[in-house]
């Protein structure tokens, strides 16, 4: 998983060539800073798309995001977890291209409960600025039951904003530090039938009642667990473990080990791979295509 060994690894190459630093416009950033409120939709710049800063209510205060979806029509919602970096242009990005093949999709700002909005313009930022220091405290709230109650409250707000299909399932995916999200969020609402983890850290943890792989069979969803091929390296018996998990509960599963190492899905990771993340999405895709209706 994404740790601070993996990051000092990757601190060389990612401050010295910030992959995608052009993605960080002002226009965006202004529309996404702290401070970022329900604002009215707006033309992504991709032909047929809209989007907007959102905030609303949750029992634990008031959760942020960026909310992009078609400009007509009915959809299927997606709740996209970012990695520890959190909210940033990488993953508005993620979700514009999501929603170019006809979804309503949400990135969530998963350290809503202390800060708003974007934190860290890129992964190059988040090391640079000591990222992991800083993120410590919020990232430690973000408990198993803490994610469930998000994840009910987001499939609450989805199922009421125009465009959104209520007939159509819910799908959620989610990076490093979101991979159990996605789990997690399945768990707690049947609203969710498709969840994807990518690269996702802590899958398997082994006498926990909440691990993830211990919840799959408390879900209504069929899962893509995409596992970095260093990830698997460190510990090669969790793919074992999550098949016979998914089995065992009769979940619908495709839990592989994908050609990149950890990082490989997000645009501004040094472990980007550009080949590797087409048939993660792809698969993504196939996945939403499936469980979605």
């Amino acid at each position: 998983m994404c740790d601070e060994s993996k990051l000092a690894d990757w601190a060389k190459e990612a401050i010295s060539r910030r992959r995608f630093g052009a993605l960080t416009g002002a226009a965006t950033l202004a529309a996404c800073a702290s401070g970022e409120s329900e604002g009215r939709a707006q033309p992504t710049g991709l032909a047929g798309l809209r989007e907007r800063g959102v905030n609303f209510e949750t029992p634990d205060g008031r959760l942020d995001g960026h909310f992009v979806q078609p400009e007509s029509g009915s959809h299927a919602a997606v709740i996209l977890w970012p990695d520890i970096a959190g909210l940033r242009e990488a993953k508005r990005n993620i979700a514009r291209n999501l929603a170019a093949e006809g979804y309503a999709v949400l990135v969530v700002n998963p350290y809503y409960r202390d800060v708003t909005g974007e934190q860290f313009a890129d992964f190059a930022a988040f090391i640079a600025g000591g990222g992991f220091g800083k993120v410590g405290p919020w990232r430690a709230r973000l408990t198993a039951e803490a994610i469930m109650r998000d994840a009910r409250a987001i499939a609450d707000w989805l199922d009421r904003q125009e465009g959104v299909s209520q007939a159509k399932g819910i799908g959620t995916q989610g990076y490093c530090m979101g991979g159990p999200f996605t789990v997690w969020s399945a768990a707690a609402t049947p609203r969710i039938r498709a969840a994807a983890s990518f690269h996702g850290g802590g899958l398997v943890r082994e006498g926990n009642p909440v691990s993830p792989h211990a919840l799959i069979g408390k879900t209504e969803a069929r899962f893509l667990i995409a596992i970095a091929r260093d990830d698997d390296a460190k510990a090669p018996a969790d793919k074992t473990a999550l098949r016979e998990a998914a089995s065992a509960a009769g979940r619908p599963a495709r839990i592989e080990v994908y050609a990149g190492n950890h990082g490989w899905m997000v645009a501004d990771s040094p472990a980007y791979n550009a080949a590797a993340a087409a048939q993660g999405e792809a698969d993504l895709k196939a996945l939403y295509k499936d469980a979605l209706g």
